[in-house]
């Protein structure tokens, strides 16, 4: 039986996270294509016909890649707040993780480019991103009944804006920070001179806890703590 860090046997729970860890290193150094079951296999320490008993498909595997790399955001979207801070708050932390956390954007545009193509990994990519999808809107709702956006805001048209912002930004990862703030400026309706918060008090906001939902706004938060559960 193949030990842990500390010496002791793995469990099966131990070895499927570091099957799907070894799976997420793989992708970041070689990208998707090089993707190789029986690399990850062997990095891990065990031979291709076992890792089936994890893992039956390859498809498996990288639906778990895709949780482990989302769960790194369930924290993002905080639970309380107007709507307009939640958003500000949600870009200036997505815009910090790009320039910070640069394998795990590398594995998400991998997956996005091999979603083009797959149907079944554009089909695990989509349940992944139904949570963050249906919070954004729901923010987004609530700002507009309270005049917080630029008048005309179409709702599901800026949902797709700022995902399809986050996701490219990642190219430019020294601007991200900057990216997303104008992006937050322009859906907002403010100039660039008007005052905004400072990164110290964005990160002071609530951040999502992941087993309980506010009164206040209750469908926002369990939304964003699903974000990545499908």
């Amino acid at each position: 039986m193949v030990a842990d860090e500390t010496g002791k046997p793995r469990s099966g729970g131990t070895r499927r996270q570091a099957l799907v860890d070894a799976a997420f290193r793989c992708i970041a150094e070689k990208g998707f294509e090089g993707l190789r079951l029986r690399d990850v296999a062997a990095e891990v320490g065990i031979d291709h016909s076992t890792l089936h008993h994890y893992f039956p498909t390859k498809e498996a595997l990288v639906a778990g890649v895709v949780e482990l790399a989302t769960r790194q955001f369930w924290w993002t979207m905080p639970s309380e707040g107007r709507p307009a801070e939640q958003l500000r708050h949600h870009l200036a932390v997505l815009g910090r993780m790009v320039e910070e956390r640069p394998a795990l954007f590398i594995v998400l545009g991998e997956l996005d480019l091999r979603a083009s193509r797959d149907a079944a990994v554009r089909s695990i990519i989509d349940r992944h991103e139904e949570g963050w999808r249906t919070a954004l809107a729901d923010l987004l709702r609530r700002g507009a009944e309270e005049g917080a956006w630029a008048e005309g805001l179409d709702v599901a048209a800026a949902v797709e804006l700022i995902i399809a912002a986050v996701k490219g930004v990642r190219l430019l990862p020294n601007g991200a920070e900057d990216v997303l703030q104008q992006l937050e400026r322009l859906l907002a309706g403010r100039r660039p001179d008007d005052s905004v918060r400072s990164h110290s008090q964005a990160e002071g906001a609530q951040s999502c806890p992941l087993q309980r939902s506010t009164s206040s706004s209750s469908a926002a938060a369990s939304a964003a703590c699903a974000w990545p559960r499908g």
